[in-house]
C-alpha cells in the first residue's frame, strides 16, 4: 500500500507543479520537455548504471518498443489535451482525461478476468459519477461545441491507452529490477517526441526556452517520474485487483489535488463538487471493501 500512496503523493505534486507553471507563465511543452529529460536521468541513475553501455541494453529488452510508443503517446495526448482546453475549456479536458480512467479498468477486467461483484461494479460506477463531480467547476456543467468533440474524445481513449499500456507492458515485460530503466526509457522517448514537436513550433512561432522553463521542468521530473514508478509497483500489490488500484489511484489523486487546490490557491467549489468529494470517498470504501 505505500507504493500505491507514493504514486497518489507524486502525481498530486505533479498538480501543483501544473498550477504553478500558470501562476508564473512557464511555456507547459517546454518545461515537459526538460521534466521528461529529468525523469530520464533519474530513472537511469536509480538503476544503477549510468555507463553508456547500461543505457543501451534498454535497446535489447522485449518491453523497449512499448516504452517508444508510450513515451510518444505522452505528448500526442498532451498537445490533444492543450487543443481541448483551447476549444472547451479546463473542465472539459479534465473530465475527459480522468474519466479515461473506465478504459483501463475495463481492460484489466476483461484481458486479465479480474472478478467483478456487485459492489466492485457500484464502486467503479460511483468513481466515474465522482470523478465528473469535482473536475466540473461550473453550475451548468460541460458545453463544448460538438464540432470540436473529437478532441475530448482523443483525449479520453489516449489517455486510456497509456493506462492500458503500461498495466499491460509492466505485466508481461517488465521484471522487478528493470522498472526503473523502463520508466527511464519512456521518459527519454517522451523528451524526444516533445523535441521534435518543439523545433516544428520554433519554425513556425520562433519558440525559445525560458530560465524558468528549464527549472519548472527540472521540479516536475522528479515527481513525474515516480509518479510512474510508483504506480508500477502499486499495480503489483498483492491482494488488491488491478482495476481496483486503478480507481483507488485515480480518485484519490482527484481528491488529493482538489483538497491542495483548495488549501494552496483559493480554489473555489461549488456544491456539486463538495457532493463529488464525498461519492469518492465512498467509491474508495466500496472498492477496498470489495477485495
Amino acid at each position: 500500500m505505500i507504493a500505491l500512496i507514493l504514486s497518489v503523493l507524486s502525481s498530486s505534486a505533479i498538480y501543483i507543479a501544473f498550477k504553478l507553471f500558470g501562476k508564473y507563465k512557464v511555456t507547459t511543452l517546454n518545461a515537459l520537455i526538460v521534466n521528461y529529460f529529468t525523469a530520464f536521468v533519474l530513472g537511469i541513475i536509480i538503476q544503477g548504471d549510468v555507463s553508456l553501455e547500461g543505457i543501451w541494453v534498454a535497446t535489447s529488452k522485449d518491453w523497449f518498443y512499448g516504452s517508444m510508443a508510450l513515451g510518444a503517446m505522452f505528448i500526442l495526448v498532451f498537445t490533444l489535451m492543450v487543443i481541448t482546453t483551447q476549444k472547451g475549456g479546463m473542465s472539459v479536458v479534465s473530465v475527459s482525461s480522468k474519466m479515461s480512467v473506465a478504459i483501463p479498468v475495463i481492460f484489466v477486467i476483461v484481458y486479465y478476468n479480474e472478478s467483478l461483484g456487485l459492489l466492485k461494479i457500484i464502486g467503479i460506477i460511483t468513481a466515474l459519477i465522482s470523478v465528473y463531480l469535482v473536475s466540473v467547476r461550473k453550475k451548468k456543467g460541460l458545453s463544448i461545441d460538438m464540432k470540436y468533440f473529437i478532441f475530448p474524445l482523443l483525449v479520453f481513449i489516449g489517455s486510456g491507452i497509456i493506462e492500458s499500456s503500461i498495466k499491460f507492458l509492466e505485466n508481461t515485460y517488465v521484471p522487478n529490477n528493470e522498472i526503473s530503466l523502463f520508466s527511464a526509457s519512456t521518459f527519454f522517448f517522451a523528451c524526444v517526441t516533445g523535441l521534435i514537436v518543439f523545433g516544428i513550433r520554433k519554425f513556425k512561432h520562433k519558440a525559445n526556452f525560458k530560465r524558468k522553463d528549464l527549472l519548472g521542468g527540472f521540479l516536475l521530473g522528479i515527481p513525474n517520474y515516480f509518479s510512474i514508478y510508483f504506480f508500477i509497483l502499486a499495480l503489483r500489490i498483492e491482494g488488491l485487483d488491478s482495476s481496483s488500484i486503478f480507481i483507488i489511484n485515480n480518485v484519490s489523486i482527484v481528491l488529493l489535488s482538489t483538497i491542495l487546490g483548495i488549501l494552496f490557491f483559493k480554489e473555489r467549489m461549488i456544491r456539486k463538487n463538495w457532493v463529488g468529494i464525498a461519492v469518492a470517498i465512498l467509491s474508495i470504501v466500496l472498492i477496498t471493501y470489495t477485495q
